[in-house]
């Protein structure tokens, strides 16, 4: 059976996806509307043997969101070879966007056999701990800028790699009013961020991405992460080195960007 030109494309962006290549642009038609993109990063999605342990929401950021005209932030799914400790190194190229810095839940896996909406009234019930995160962002194609979700969403969310912080057992804190930062001592950079950036509050976020999961009847059968967004925007990478992150009443992570 001939392959159509998405099938062919999908199966380029999965291979440089498994084997951190670079290839060619994914053609707009597939990428620019977040409606067709995510079908494309469902297909993608679709032939990775590697386990899914989490997902992403992207966009979180409601000037970005104006900006590109979105109405609401993107998901993706997150592998388990994307996930790696607090401090290792993470290969960068120069088609990666930059860095983040990200409220993460850990999220029961009695999540799958709950009815009805996620509230803010029910969500709690659901979560077992929380971390800070950092994540590189970027592309596997050659692209720089970001025009539409779409071209994140459609390139496994534009997720390079996630490093997660020590997880604390969650208890109720002011999540959507928290100081964050994110400093490379090297490149005398450091950015400050406040948790507020991620759709007003991160529980607004975890509560999309719990939804949406609900709405495509995705279903792991084990606890599983949700990463919120960044709290800082993408901080360019400047010089690499040791980046070090912290969320106030959260605690801290490493990437060692080589």
């Amino acid at each position: 059976m001939t392959k159509t030109l998405k099938e062919k494309f999908s199966d380029k962006l999965v291979n440089a996806f498994l084997k951190n290549k670079i290839i060619s642009p994914i053609p707009s038609k597939f990428t620019k509307k977040l409606t067709e993109a995510d079908k494309f990063r469902k297909l993608c999605e679709s032939k990775i043997k590697d386990p899914i342990i989490g997902f992403k929401a992207g966009g979180t950021g409601i000037p970005l969101m104006k900006k590109l005209k979105e109405k609401e932030p993107f998901i993706a799914s997150v592998f388990k070879k994307n996930l790696i400790k607090s401090g290792k190194k993470v290969k960068i190229n120069k088609y990666t966007l930059g860095i983040e810095v990200e409220v993460c839940y850990l999220i029961k896996k009695n999540f799958f056999s709950s009815k009805g909406k996620i509230s803010n009234k029910n969500v709690s019930k659901y979560i077992s701990h929380m971390a800070p995160c950092i994540e590189v962002v970027g592309y596997r194609q050659k692209r720089k800028g970001i025009t539409s979700f779409g071209d994140l969403s459609s390139d496994f969310g534009g997720n390079i790699k996630f490093l997660i912080g020590q997880k604390k057992k969650f208890k109720k804190i002011n999540i959507g009013n928290l100081k964050t930062n994110i400093a490379n001592k090297k490149a005398k950079q450091s950015v400050d961020g406040n948790t507020s950036a991620v759709y007003i509050n991160p529980i607004n976020s975890l509560r999309f991405i719990l939804n949406k999961v609900k709405k495509d009847k995705i279903n792991l059968d084990k606890d599983f992460y949700v990463f919120t967004g960044s709290t800082v925007g993408v901080v360019p990478i400047v010089k690499k080195g040791i980046h070090s992150a912290k969320i106030e009443k959260l605690g801290s992570v490493k990437a060692n960007i080589v």
